[in-house]
Order: structure tokens, then sequence, then C-alpha cells
């Protein structure tokens, strides 16, 4: 039997201090840097890509080193993430290391190396295998914020349910999962884009969002909502799914 090279790594990924948990399993290729782990991460999330963002290996920063480091004056010192490749890792099983979304709302997500594999082919582009739950509204201000958030939504009689329904336009479902849909973006964060470079699948649909929209304060959370005069479309939760935005508007 011919010895076959390690070509891509099953992780699993998910948002710390938040129960039930939020998570995510992709396979990603073994060759790929930590900011095309980034791209994956933030379609797997359909997060935005619109904060800072950062790795935290073993002690290291990691991250965009175009970006102004916006860091504490404690932390160690931000090294390139185009640097680094998750070969480097070794073939330790152990491996676990953060990811930090918005150094605001400090969204942080656990990746654990579940397994290092050996496919038939080697991957290009990463796959969602799994997962669960929706992640919290853009900009809903962290964890304790996003439970305050989750309250109002399911108080009807609440004071501010109103004002917070509108907010995250119209409806919200923290239960959302389609795997379908979190794959085919996932599948498509490093592909080309027209204009020759490679972009998360959000970003299309955050623009077509930005000129629709104005931003104010969210009462209560202390984040920046949006007023929306456009229709959402039926998985409901704040601007959670570019796939839901795609189908929309077709």
């Amino acid at each position: 039997m011919l010895y076959k090279e390690l070509n891509a790594a099953k992780l699993r990924i998910a948002l710390d201090e938040i129960e039930p948990p939020i998570w995510r399993r992709l396979v990603v290729p073994l060759n790929w840097r930590l900011d095309q782990l980034h791209l994956a991460i933030q379609a797997a999330f359909n997060w935005w890509n619109s904060h800072l963002h950062e790795f935290r290996i073993g002690g290291l920063r990691y991250g965009d080193p175009d970006v102004e480091d916006v860091s504490f004056e404690d932390s160690p010192p931000l090294f390139d993430e185009r640097e680094v490749t998750l070969r480097d890792f070794g073939h330790d099983p152990s491996v676990r290391f953060v990811y930090t979304y918005d150094l605001g709302d400090n969204w942080r997500h656990i990746v654990e190396m579940e397994e290092w594999l050996t496919l038939d082919d080697t991957p290009r582009f990463a796959a969602c295998l799994d997962g669960a739950r929706a992640r919290p509204p853009e900009d809903a201000g962290g964890v304790s914020d996003y439970e305050a958030f989750l309250e109002i939504m399911s108080d009807p009689l609440d004071a501010e349910h109103t004002e917070m329904k509108r907010w995250c336009g119209g409806h919200f479902d923290p239960e959302w999962f389609d795997l379908g849909w979190v794959d085919r973006d996932v599948r498509n964060a490093l592909r080309p884009t027209r204009a020759g470079g490679c972009t998360s699948p959000n970003q299309e649909a955050q623009a077509m969002d930005q000129r629709h929209r104005r931003p104010r304060r969210c009462p209560s959370v202390g984040c920046i909502g949006f007023d929306h005069p456009l229709d959402w479309p039926r998985n409901g939760q704040e601007m959670t799914a570019a796939m839901d935005r795609r189908q929309y508007r077709k």
C-alpha cells in the first residue's frame, strides 16, 4: 500500500461562552494559511468580515499586518497570519486555538483539530460537514448583550421587544442552521471574484445591505442596528445568510 500524504484537516469551531453551543464542523485543505481559514470561518458563521480579527495560538497572536493593531499595550506582538499554514501544526490531534472576530464584541471561536485526513483528491476549498444554531446578530455587543437580546426577543410583552425586533430585521431564530446553504457559502469563500481577487461570499450581500440602510443605536444592547426598507427573506435572522438574500433577490 502506497503512502499518501495528509492533505486536509477536520476542524470543529464553536463560539465560546454560549449555550447551547453555536458550532460548525469544517474540512479544510492542510496547506491553507490562517488568513484563508479566517475567510472560511467568516463564511461558515456568515459573519460580515467587517471588523478586526486575530488568532491566538500557543500564546502568540496572528492577524492581518496591513491593518492597524488596536490591541492592549500588554498584548503579545502581532505576527503575519499569512506566514502560518495548518500543516505547520504537525500531526498533533490535540491542537486547539482561539479565533476572535470583532475585538469590540469579542466573539471568541474555539478551534479544535478533530482529525488529520488523507483524501483521495487534494481539496482546493473548504466544506462544512455539520453544525448547529445561528450566530448572534452582527454588532450585538458581545455574549452578555446577546443574552439580553434573546430575552427581549422571547418576550413579546417586553417594552423593548418591538424596537429590538425591528432592529434585527423582523425576526430572529437562534436555532436556524441550514447545512446546504452554509456548505455552499464555505465552498465559495475563497473562489476568485470577477475582479480577480478572493472574497467572502457575504461581501456582495453586505454591500447591498449598506446601500439600503442607515445606522442607529440599538436599544439596551448598545450595538449599532439599522433601518431597512426591504422585506426580509424566510430565514429572518438579521442579515444571517448570504444564500438567503441571493435567493430572495431572484
